[in-house]
């Protein structure tokens, strides 16, 4: 029997708790991230030389920030211990640059996307919590945008100071007047406002050149005092690795994903067999009934929606699907 697709607006009353964004939604405000992955693209612009290709081969990854992260370590080591190595050092800047190149070209600026801003920014704040898998900074312009308007409901990341506060739950708290409203936002995935340092120390990166947020990110790359902190690409086995490797990760995905509340809304994720792990952390919260995005009448997707939240979440959650493109919904 053919699944019923709602318009959001007929069912958005009913889910207010959390929402998790996949690339559909990212790719819905500029489609140049129907890149699979950045490797992908690297790929097909043929960025990569044979060196890095085989590094990519030998661990076994699509994930552009794990082999940075490895050839930057091995680098530093090289430095500290002054190793003549001219390969190594050849082979980071190689991957730095590639990801820079890769980034710049698929990534979209400020004042491409900035008009769908408000639309995104009122559909958000209607949610307790937001989860982005995605690594793209649309998201963190829409919360900027948002809060500088100072109309009564903040987006909050639980950053002070740049670094992660640990006891982030506090943040649902207002701290003023015209703070009366909260939607905290955690990237599970990481994001490229995230950075680690040589001593594997995570914060939040600002902006450095006149107030372009995204090239300030590349050139603190260029510098080569940090490297990014998201998870591209890779099985749910590998991301969880990283996932493991990594403080702020760690806390969302321990922590906070098991408090998303009794209802969830998603939008633009395909819940593939690489983001198993977020369903089985999904589990362990009290969520009761879950919305899921369609693009058009697509039965086949909603009848494997249905199979993997019943086979990964449990078979008492009750499912419902939506029309992406209705009104009210994410920038429509």
């Amino acid at each position: 029997m053919p699944h019923q697709i709602y318009n959001w607006i007929d069912i958005s009353r009913y889910f207010n708790d959390s929402i998790i964004l996949g690339n559909g939604a990212s790719i819905s405000i500029f489609p140049n991230f129907t890149y699979r992955s950045l490797k992908q693209h690297a790929t097909e612009h043929g960025l990569l030389n044979e060196n890095v290709q085989r590094l990519f081969e030998f661990f076994d990854t699509n994930d552009f920030e794990l082999i940075l992260r490895l050839v930057w370590q091995a680098n530093n080591v090289n430095i500290a211990l002054r190793i003549e190595d001219q390969k190594t050092r050849l082979a980071y800047e190689h991957v730095r640059d590639c990801l820079i190149n890769s980034v710049r070209s698929i990534h979209p600026e400020h004042g491409d996307v900035v008009d769908q801003f408000p639309s995104i920014a009122s559909f958000l704040s209607d949610f307790n919590t937001v989860f982005s898998l995605n690594y793209d900074l649309t998201l963190y312009w829409v919360m900027m945008s948002a809060n500088s308007e100072f109309n009564g409901h903040t987006f909050k990341d639980c950053m002070l100071h740049g670094q992660f506060d640990t006891d982030w739950e506090r943040f649902r708290e207002s701290r003023s007047a015209w703070d009366r409203n909260t939607t905290l936002v955690f990237y599970p995935h990481g994001s490229l406002v995230l950075a680690r340092d040589i001593v594997e120390q995570e914060y939040k990166l600002g902006t450095l050149v006149g107030n372009d947020l995204l090239r300030s990110i590349l050139a603190s790359w260029q510098q080569g005092n940090v490297v990014p902190l998201f998870v591209s690409e890779g099985t749910s086995n590998q991301k969880m690795a990283a996932i493991n490797n990594s403080h702020y990760l760690n806390i969302v995905y321990r922590e906070v994903i098991p408090k998303i509340g009794s209802n969830l809304t998603i939008f633009g994720w395909g819940m593939g067999e690489h983001d198993i792990h977020i369903l089985k952390r999904i589990k362990k919260s009290r969520v009761l009934k879950i919305a899921v995005s369609v693009f058009g009448n697509d039965q086949a997707y909603c009848n494997r929606v249905a199979q993997m939240v019943n086979d990964h979440i449990g078979m008492g959650v009750e499912v419902v699907f939506f029309d992406s493109n209705s009104h009210g919904c994410w920038n429509n």
